[in-house]
């Protein structure tokens, strides 16, 4: 390959333009009008526009992605995370087009990215499993009955998703329909299909998995373990290599199942296998990712090996550059830095970043998609960067991570630091009686942190817009007064004074996903009404009185922080 199209954004699009530097190849970006000022965009040896609109209109449009490649003179495609990274008929597409695709063979994908179908395949290699639905669920109702037959709890999963995304924890009988139908609606925005099955849930599980790499010519390397099971809203917050506190047999007994699964599947590339530990030692496969992990970079540091370049070697017809799972180089641990508000139930909080100033030293690794003065969107996840902290022993790299830390400093935007902050010091965390963190961890155990303060939009100063020449972008920058006389801005509800007290007002900007309920209807004091999703959450708006509801914004609609969507009478 001589040229890689990066279909991706943020900071795993700037991950891969620096490894295809590395590798001697030449990187071409995308973007969307929302990311037009993003650093993935300047980084990048050149970048494309895929024009306005939703992730379906922009970074999940396989025809735009294609045309841009064709464009841009790429030779491959690597789709980074997230996205089409786990779609069969993108990367059939690819190839079709006569691309190099970076990633396992379409039909790997779509059998161990349909999960009931992964779960077939791990219970021929002899994999350990619990029970699950023998297929996607066709209906809410399909859901409770699947329920009543094995018990609580249950896990609902998009069964063509991953990373979280569409997947629903049920504890209560009563709860699994709505359950099941907010599932349906994640993995419909995220995955374009919205097929869930579900699955028993051990309770306090911890989440560990495996790094994988293997080559066109049968060689399968695991590199080593991962344990991820700090999370909320099943989605990971912090990640270490390797896995600790993980005896020697059921690491033993990971690494087989992975290798076996993998070989049974015909996988090639990199690949994550993940499996759930209870806390009496029954391990459970859970789903192979068929793509790069957010959580790669600890793998990395405790290994030496480029998880990235060993992607490019693989696409490229290369053998693996290591022939068996490297014994690990110390301990590391990945902080994910979000834009959201650990205090208020980490709401997302996109916005401008006024201030970005990470930490540095001995064992410490920055990928990060943000910097001072960047904007996060709110139609896209929350990441602006990953804090990777290395040291000898998991004890010393404890100690780095709360220097570094203390170190970082971002403002403008909320930020996950303060969890952080707090949790290298909590004992569940650190083990001195044992590790106690498992996948709800956060949601049952851990105590709650004071919000952040409010950061209100600031109107005035400068509009930037970008001009595209030649696959570069060029930034313009005019004064707000220039368009005074043109249009006065639209002021949002957040901004023009007292609330009113029946009025239903949006707590993020986002897209208004569904109303819950009708028009005309009448609705109790702090009853869910509203779903608004932003930053690839769903966030429940409640009614603020009691009384007779009317609706004034529609499901679908883009909302500003503050605006109105009913009043209630």
């Amino acid at each position: 390959m001589k040229k890689v199209l990066i279909a991706n954004r943020g900071e795993i699009a700037i991950r891969i333009a620096r490894a295809a530097r590395d590798y001697g190849i030449a990187s071409s970006a995308i973007y969307s009008d929302a990311d037009a000022g993003s650093l993935h965009v300047e980084l990048a040896d050149e970048a494309f526009s895929l024009g306005p609109g939703r992730p379906a209109d922009t970074y999940l449009n396989i025809s735009k992605i294609l045309h841009v490649a064709m464009k841009a003179g790429a030779d491959a495609v690597h789709p980074g995370y997230g996205f089409l990274s786990e779609r069969s008929e993108f990367a059939q597409a690819v190839i079709d087009a006569g691309l190099i695709w970076i990633g396992p063979a379409p039909d790997v994908i779509r059998a161990l990215g349909d999960k009931v179908e992964a779960r077939r395949i791990a219970g021929r290699v002899g994999a350990p499993l619990v029970k699950g639905s023998d297929g996607p669920l066709g209906s809410a109702a399909e859901a409770v009955a699947f329920a009543k037959q094995v018990g609580m709890p249950i896990a609902i999963k998009a069964a063509f998703g991953g990373g979280g995304r569409g997947m629903k924890v049920a504890r209560k009988l009563e709860e699994v329909g709505e359950l099941f139908d907010s599932a349906v609606r994640e993995a419909i925005e995220a995955f374009g299909r919205g097929e869930c099955y579900a699955e028993q849930f051990l309770d306090k599980p911890r989440h560990i998995e495996a790094q994988v790499i293997a080559d066109r010519y049968g060689n399968i390397v695991v590199l080593g373990t991962r344990d991820c099971s700090l999370q909320r809203r099943n989605q990971k917050l912090v990640e270490e290599a390797p896995a600790p506190f993980v005896t020697e047999d059921q690491r033993a007994r990971i690494h087989a199942a992975t290798r076996a699964i993998c070989a049974e599947a015909g996988y090639t590339g990199a690949g994550t296998v993940e499996f759930l530990l209870s806390d009496n030692g029954v391990i459970s496969f859970l789903e192979v990712n068929t793509r790069l992990q957010v959580e790669h970079p600890v793998t990395e540091e405790t290994t030496g090996v480029d998880i990235v370049i060993e992607q490019l070697r693989i696409a490229d017809g290369l053998p693996l550059s290591i022939a068996e799972t490297p014994v690990p180089r110390g301990h590391a641990f990945e902080f994910r830095i979000n834009a959201e508000d650990p205090g208020r139930g980490f709401l997302p909080t996109p916005g401008v970043v006024k201030r970005f100033r990470p930490p540095a030293g001995p064992g410490i690794r920055l990928d990060a998609g943000v910097e001072s003065g960047s904007e996060i969107p709110s139609l896209y996840d929350s990441l602006m960067a990953k804090l990777i902290v290395t040291a000898a022993t998991r004890d010393q790299a404890l100690v780095r991570a709360r220097r570094a830390l203390a170190e970082f400093q971002i403002e403008g935007v909320a930020s996950v630091l303060p969890f952080h902050r707090a949790v290298v010091e909590e004992p569940d965390f650190t083990g001195e009686d044992g590790f106690k963190v498992y996948t709800n961890w956060i949601e049952t155990a851990f105590t709650s942190i004071e919000p952040a303060p409010r950061v209100e939009p600031v109107e005035g100063g400068v509009i930037r817009t970008s001009i595209e020449i030649d696959g570069r972008l060029h930034r313009v920058g005019l004064p707000v007064a220039l368009f005074s006389a043109m249009a006065a801005p639209r002021p949002s509800a957040a901004s023009t004074g007292p609330q009113k007290t029946n009025s239903v007002t949006a707590t993020i900007p986002g897209i208004l996903q569904k109303w819950l309920v009708e028009d005309g209807t009448r609705v109790a004091e702090g009853e869910g009404v509203v779903l608004i999703e932003a930053m690839k959450m769903e966030t429940l708006v409640t009614a603020p009185q009691a009384g007779r509801i009317r609706i004034m914004a529609e499901a679908g609609a883009m909302v500003a922080l503050g605006d109105e969507l009913a009043t209630i009478n």
